[in-house]
């Protein structure tokens, strides 16, 4: 019977012993890892480690045609401490109205001095033939809402990795080239060897905006015959879809025109092609628009017909 009870004296010896060597390295590990989260804490106190900050400080639109949009989005990012951050990825996203227009990453986008900031460019393309086909109620010439979605990733020294996150609202424009006619052709002075006229264009803004004309290139064709064209400063205001006239001049040598001359001459009308651009400024930048009429007609009238009224055949 002693022999029993020594045994078990023995058994529950042991496991007090065990028992309190697994509280002391449990104890242990405890310790320890306060320590390094002490140590840690005090590092980041001493060094002064923080988050970044960031924010939009400005949207450019550089270019602006009717193929696309390139929107460039300035981001300012300050960075506390005391070591450079590295700019790891930038997400970003484009929708209207809840719908995505374009998105996109830039992977390695550089590094933010310690105790410094930097302006980071984010460069966004739109392409409006791939909006179109997505979405067929948006319609050229109109302006719709976007926002702008950017998450900026950097990794900071005892933080770890954090995520930066910006938005941004505004418009943008579909932008639809203006419609344009020969209202009319006004002779100046008139001869077989060289005739000076003026060109009276019709052209129609088909925007929601107003474009600010400063100039248009141009070159037409009467009865499929080439009679030059010019580079003209023109100042004038095209209102959002309203109509506006601009005369141009243009000299040409009617004897070139051939028999279609006496049908010019006897007030038929005339075919002509004219193609060209114009240099205007919008609410969103500055753009260069195509102008284009192919199998238009017109007449050719003369100075003094200038304050009647003109019955002229119009395409």
């Amino acid at each position: 019977m002693a022999s029993y009870d020594d045994a078990e004296r023995v058994d529950r010896g042991i496991k007090k012993e065990e028992k309190y060597e697994q509280e002391e390295g449990d104890g242990f590990i405890d310790k320890i890892k306060d320590f390094i989260h002490d140590i840690g804490e005090k590092i980041e106190g001493a060094i002064g480690f923080g988050k970044p900050t960031a924010d939009v400080a400005a949207i450019h639109i550089p270019c602006i045609n009717l193929e696309k949009a390139e929107i460039v989005v300035d981001v300012l990012i300050k960075n506390p401490n005391p070591v450079p951050i590295p700019l790891i990825d930038i997400n970003y996203l484009i929708e209207s109205d809840g719908r995505k227009l374009v998105s996109g990453l830039i992977p390695d986008a550089g590094t933010i001095h310690a105790h410094g900031e930097e302006t980071v460019k984010v460069p966004l393309h739109l392409i409006y033939d791939d909006i179109k086909s997505t979405y067929s109620d948006i319609e050229p010439g109109s302006i719709i809402p976007y926002k702008i979605k950017v998450d900026l990733i950097v990794d900071v020294p005892v933080l770890g990795r954090l995520t930066l996150p910006l938005e941004k609202t505004g418009e943008i424009p579909i932008p639809y080239k203006p419609d344009v006619d020969v209202d009319k052709i006004k002779f100046q002075k008139f001869s077989f060897e060289e005739t000076v006229a003026v060109l009276h264009l019709k052209l129609e803004n088909m925007n929601d905006f107003d474009l600010g004309l400063n100039a248009l290139d141009y070159e037409i064709w009467l009865s499929e015959v080439s009679i030059g064209g010019a580079e003209l400063s023109k100042s004038a205001n095209l209102e959002k879809k309203g109509i506006t006239f601009v005369d141009v001049p243009i000299t040409f040598r009617p004897k070139d025109f051939g028999s279609a001359l006496w049908d010019m001459i006897r007030g038929k009308g005339t075919g002509y092609t004219i193609k060209g651009h114009i240099d205007v400024d919008t609410p969103f930048g500055a753009m260069k628009l195509p102008i284009v009429k192919e199998g238009g007609t017109t007449r050719l009238k003369k100075s003094k017909d200038d304050g009647g009224d003109d019955d002229d055949d119009e395409d």
